[in-house]
């Protein structure tokens, strides 16, 4: 006895196409049900449930994401898959989001149509590609939030769309930058990260684009800045919400010509690399504020990933620890296997107001000082209440050291900013806008007669 071919419910508003997709159905053993609309497709389902939908996205009428969430109202397990030449990543995130079983851009590949309709058909639910731990076996997780997290940066990293990555400090956004490199055509090519917030001002230029022999003193021999040295691959710009307003102007330029100018240069140089930046800050109330220009934010936003703090996806938590300790202990001489029942359930139990990082910190605390092949709840206990500093960001200790530092030689000085600057090696101008930085004036640190 055969069994029935399963039914596949085929929308498109072009003739040709929908004849030429139902003579591939049909020679793969599907039952083609073609229709041209929206609106008809809609009818068919209201006599007959098929096992998937095919769907251009852009028709007359209604278009694939109206009637996808018609379907996904009243039948959300039924797989629909969106076809369009008109496809853009923006589009593909927001399908995945929404729950589309698959989303493929004209021109595709017929394998690739047929290998995702023969999983739509086989599960009854969306599965995207890959589980996430082979897709990135780097990233350690079992949140359905980073899941669906990592099914945005498959989609994302096979395109060349800048990436604004956004999230609290110590979530890992380097390595989100990383597993999108990694999992896109410019793989082979260098990752290069830089932090615009860890690097002065006056150095921050020429790290980025280079600089000639003689641009300045010390400067006794050319050097190529990091976009020259991500040739085909990706530049990581971690931290660009603390990027100066005037760097941004030549950041945007950059992005524009796709060249750049060293320092002390006359020639521009071609440069081909995609663009993943980073921020934990709020990019629109810093346009707000007139401290990043509004330009740059859509020349690098046009993908937005946004990382769940660690307090919103508390199932990472027990993996996360366990990775770390497997990683840690062997480096302080300690034979560890895990944590205690209790241990485990007060990392559970935890804020995590330094994320990863925090709990990286925490477990290697643990493991310097553990001396049994379970971590005890007491060390845990001792780790947390510690709060160390090494959970402070790069930009928020050099930030910190900043201003004890200046506080020290206003205080040696007396207050007088012309010697206070000779000490630091810095102009009088430079040396007045890090003290307004700070908000400490001249006048705090006069001696009295």
């Amino acid at each position: 006895m055969s069994t029935a071919a399963p039914s596949v419910l085929v929308v498109d508003d072009d003739a040709d196409l929908l004849r030429l997709l139902g003579m591939r159905l049909q020679s793969a053993g599907y039952k083609p049900v073609p229709v041209a609309s929206a609106e008809e497709a809609l009818a068919r389902l209201a006599v007959a449930r098929p096992r998937a939908v095919i769907t251009d996205l852009r028709m007359q009428g209604m278009d694939g994401m109206a009637l996808f969430e018609r379907i996904h109202a009243t039948d959300p397990s039924l797989p629909v898959i969106i076809l369009t030449a008109h496809g853009t990543i923006p589009d593909a995130v927001a399908a995945a989001q929404s729950g589309v079983f698959g989303y493929l851009t004209k021109p595709f590949e017929a394998s690739e149509l047929l290998a995702l309709l023969a999983r739509a058909v086989g599960t009854g639910s969306p599965v995207v590609g890959k589980p996430a731990k082979q897709r990135f076996p780097e990233i350690v997780t079992a949140s359905p939030l980073m899941n669906a997290l990592l099914d945005e940066v498959a989609l994302v990293a096979a395109s060349e769309a800048s990436v604004l990555i956004q999230g609290e400090s110590g979530t890992g956004k380097e390595m989100l930058a990383s597993a999108v490199h990694q999992a896109s055509p410019r793989r082979r090519g260098p990752f290069v990260a830089i932090n615009c917030a860890a690097i002065p001002e006056a150095l921050l230029e020429s790290e980025l684009f280079g600089h000639a022999k003689g641009a300045f003193t010390g400067a006794d021999s050319a050097r190529k800045g990091l976009f020259q040295t991500a040739q085909g691959g990706t530049v990581f710009l971690d931290e660009i919400g603390d990027m100066p307003l005037a760097l941004q102007a030549k950041l945007l330029r950059v992005l524009q010509e796709r060249e750049v100018r060293p320092v002390g240069s006359g020639q521009s140089v071609a440069v081909d690399v995609r663009i993943v930046s980073a921020t934990h800050r709020d990019l629109e109330e810093a346009i707000r504020q007139q401290q990043f220009r509004e330009d740059l934010y859509y020349r690098l936003n046009v993908v937005n990933l946004h990382i769940p703090p660690l307090r919103e996806r508390r199932e990472d938590i027990g993996p996360l620890a366990q990775h770390f300790v497997e990683k840690l202990a062997p480096k302080h001489g300690r034979r560890i296997v895990g944590f205690a029942p209790e241990a485990l359930d007060l990392l559970m139990r935890a804020d995590w107001p330094g994320n990863i990082r925090q709990l990286m910190n925490v477990v290697e605390q643990c493991c310097a000082l553990c001396t049994t092949v379970r971590i005890p709840a007491a060390l845990v206990a001792r780790a947390l209440r510690n709060k160390p500093t090494e959970i402070l960001s790069y930009a928020e200790a050099k930030d910190r050291f900043e201003r004890e530092y200046l506080v020290n030689l206003m205080k040696l000085t007396g207050g007088q900013v012309t010697e206070a600057a000779r000490l630091a090696q810095r102009n009088r101008t430079e040396f007045y806008r890090l003290l307004q930085k700070h908000a400490l004036s001249p006048a705090l640190f006069k001696t009295s007669e």
